[in-house]
């Protein structure tokens, strides 16, 4: 009589979301056009502006309404385990990292303080008016 061996798993659900389900339906990655099962894809909902942002300036000027705001671009987006590892969408994680469930932090833009390089005052440089250009060092 064979004993059943019990083999290791790296990921308690298979790296698939199927979980009573015989079959799943392929999706197309976006990337490459892989064919994925759609519950092991990776899956984003992008939001864009649907001119670029180097363009932005002009549109308005152009534009005959004032305040007049651009739409948005929404597109949900599927990748295939590859390209999402390959563009830094996921990345891949320890054994013990793997277990952590909560979603990855969430980037928060801070309004309130000036940035990096952007004007902040330098512990013993004198302070300048606005707009001044910086003064030169003095050689020693």
């Amino acid at each position: 009589m064979l004993a059943a061996i019990s083999e290791t798993f790296k990921r308690r659900n298979g790296g698939r979301n199927k979980h009573g389900r015989g079959h799943v339906k392929y999706i197309r990655c976006s990337n490459c056009a892989k064919c994925c099962p759609k519950d092991k894809a990776i899956k984003r909902f992008l939001v864009r502006n649907i001119v670029e942002q180097a363009a932005v300036r002009d549109v308005q000027e152009a534009c005959v309404h004032d305040g007049y705001i651009l739409p948005k671009l929404y597109a949900k987006v599927h990748h295939c385990v590859s390209c999402a590892i390959h563009a830094h969408i996921v990345r891949v994680r320890s054994r013990e990292n793997r277990r952590n469930r909560d979603p990855p932090q969430r980037f928060r833009r801070r309004e309130d303080g000036p940035r990096p390089g952007q004007g902040a005052p330098r512990p013993g440089a004198a302070p300048q008016a606005a707009g001044a250009a910086p003064a030169a060092a003095p050689h020693t």
